[in-house]
């Protein structure tokens, strides 16, 4: 199977910093200690309202940081006018809402379709890679790819939040959705990517899909970076992932 790379999400060690104030915690240097540990890249989302990062932290990351950095953003100018002076390795397009505590779902690449082709065009056009973080279905694919993206970016959290709840049915629909959704990428010319609400055990299960190369994953890890330290986390999210990657018959 291809290699399955971590990007670590730093957004919540900025709410923490946020929620007082002042410099500590500091998102770069999280994002330092995530690479140290095995990390494949960094992601960081600079919401419209700045609730975590903020622009001078996507500007310390570009410069700080020795692997890829992914920009998630909304689709709007101010955010495209920043990522185009941040250069950043990637940009992933995500929809947002001021009254949302997290993202919520997958970005509307049908109906927005028309809106998005811009953004996708000017992005590319810089060199930046493009990934659209959507839902799990061959709609939402097929719009993707016709746009131009090279990467997509499959929602996990319906699943992952019917894990937590103990609904197993669900689960099992939600997972048969991204299982599906992720065979179809191959066909599509798409790099397929999975994130939202991941833990050790979802990214296990998870990494057992062949087309799935990144899972993005960052409020899991900022939480149990609290009880054990973030090196450890990352490493103990690297084995989990490699677990799940490596064919059954191979674990016996």
């Amino acid at each position: 199977m291809t290699v399955l790379r971590l990007g670590v999400n730093v957004d919540h060690v900025a709410t923490v910093r946020n929620a007082r104030g002042g410099v500590t915690p500091d998102p770069v240097r999280a994002a330092m200690i995530a690479i140290e540990a095995g990390a494949d890249g960094i992601t960081a989302h600079l919401r419209e309202d700045r609730r975590h990062i903020h622009d001078d932290d996507m500007r310390r990351l570009k410069a700080s940081v020795t692997k890829p950095l992914n920009f998630e953003m909304a689709a709007t100018e101010a955010m495209l006018d920043i990522a185009l002076r941040i250069r950043p390795h990637a940009c992933c397009l995500v929809p947002e809402k001021r009254t949302e505590r997290t993202t919520e779902g997958g970005l509307d690449v049908v109906g927005g379709f028309r809106a998005l082709k811009p953004f996708v065009a000017e992005l590319g056009s810089a060199g930046i890679r493009v990934c659209m973080f959507i839902e799990p279905s061959g709609e939402a694919l097929k719009a993707s790819a016709d746009l131009g993206a090279p990467v997509i970016e499959l929602h996990t959290g319906a699943w992952c939040d019917a894990l937590a709840r103990g609904d197993s049915g669900r689960a099992d629909y939600e997972f048969g959705r991204l299982r599906v959704a992720a065979a179809q990428t191959p066909g599509l010319g798409l790099e397929c990517h999975a994130g939202h609400g991941l833990d050790y055990d979802s990214a296990r299960v998870i990494a057992g899909l062949p087309q799935v190369v990144e899972l993005n994953i960052g409020h899991f890890l900022i939480g149990e970076a609290i009880f054990v330290g973030l090196a450890e986390t990352v490493r103990a999210m690297r084995a989990a992932m490699d677990e799940g990657r490596t064919p059954a018959e191979r674990r016996r």
